[in-house]
């Protein structure tokens, strides 16, 4: 069988998903499949041979350059699916994008108007999940609680009459990998903080900072996987924390007790389910100091990197990296988003 992974793109968190590409590939073609790697900025093939047994993170501990990420997107696969041949004879994309049209559904509708099954959830639940603001008025709405937040622009003023003061979450709200995000104390730092993160995609959140413990839940198929508790070393996850070796601790099963457990994992799987995502994702969550629950979002293609949190759930239930990516490989068949008939094959 043949897999395009689909990976790098123009998005901040390119760097990101390089890493997840090359451990997807690398997993596949341990497995017997006939593996190809494109890189979503302009359709270029990533070679593989050699990679075995190397180190693949090549993260930073920031995101890529704004200006070389623009120069990308000026020859973006958006622009140019049809100009790559590779995707002609494959029977599977695993989307291994992170960010921007890679996790909107703009690469999943395209993929469904050339006829090509790909992994992951379809245009619809893959554009919901990527934009903070509509993912949490389905929570509420579902009855998930999720923190009260605003819309920026906003005044101090706001932030203490709405959200009860400072402090609070300033984020981009079409971004992923903590991209743009700062925890404001001091409210003469607002300005700044909700201007940094204007400068990246989506509106930007003002969200109340809810103290706790950090919580993952994976989801595959439609089942909760077990429960990851993380400890960065910085007051959030933040983007050095999510992808430099040290910098966090997790523990899986989170050490939580049953019940609150289970509260947990079908809170995970309701805001899958509501957010129309499929096949597989992971739910984030904080717990604060009484103990609550508190759902910041959704992920619908979460990382899969040596440092990723999807894989540390499925080991915990005995699911090596190698049989997760096959087994995501196996339920887009299953899903078969394919919408119309692939010229000379089935669709």
């Amino acid at each position: 069988m043949k897999v395009a992974v689909l990976m790098g793109g123009t998005s901040a968190e390119r760097d990101v998903s390089l890493a997840t590409g090359r451990e997807i590939a690398k997993a596949l073609r341990a497995q017997a499949y006939q593996v190809v790697a494109i890189d979503a900025a302009g359709g270029r093939l990533i070679p593989l041979a050699g990679s075995a047994g190397r180190s693949v993170s090549g993260i930073g501990t920031e995101p890529p350059n704004q200006g070389e990420l623009v120069r990308l997107e000026s020859d973006s696969l958006v622009r140019r699916l049809e100009d790559v041949p590779e995707l002609g004879d494959t029977d599977v994309v695993f989307v291994a994008l992170h960010g921007g049209a890679g996790e909107d559904g703009r690469v999943q509708a395209l993929l469904d108007l050339v006829g090509i099954p790909y992994t992951g959830s379809g245009p619809l639940g893959s554009a919901l999940a990527m934009d903070k603001l509509v993912s949490k008025d389905l929570f509420l709405a579902a009855g998930i609680p999720t923190p009260p937040w605003l819309v920026g622009p906003v005044t101090e003023s706001q932030v203490e009459q709405a959200l009860g003061g400072f402090p609070v979450v300033v984020k981009p709200s079409h971004e992923g990998s903590t991209v743009g995000v700062s925890v404001v104390r001091d409210p003469a730092d607002l300005g700044a903080a909700i201007e940094g993160a204007s400068r990246f995609q989506g509106p930007v959140l003002v969200e109340r900072f809810v103290p706790g413990r950090e919580l993952a839940v994976g989801v595959l198929g439609d089942e909760a996987l077990p429960i990851v508790e993380i400890r960065p070393k910085h007051e959030i996850y933040d983007y050095e924390c999510k992808y430099t070796k040290g910098m966090s601790e997790y523990e899986v099963p989170a050490p939580i007790d049953d019940t609150l457990t289970k509260k947990v994992q079908e809170l995970a799987v309701r805001a899958h389910r509501v957010l129309r995502l499929s096949a597989y994702s992971r739910v984030d969550f904080r717990l604060d100091e009484d103990g609550a629950p508190w759902c910041f979002e959704a992920n619908s293609l979460p990382g899969m990197t040596a440092t990723s949190l999807l894989p540390k759930a499925a080991r915990a239930v005995g699911v090596s990296f190698e049989e997760l990516c096959d087994r995501i490989v196996r339920l887009a068949l299953e899903k078969g988003h394919s919408i119309g008939t692939r010229p000379g094959g089935q669709g």
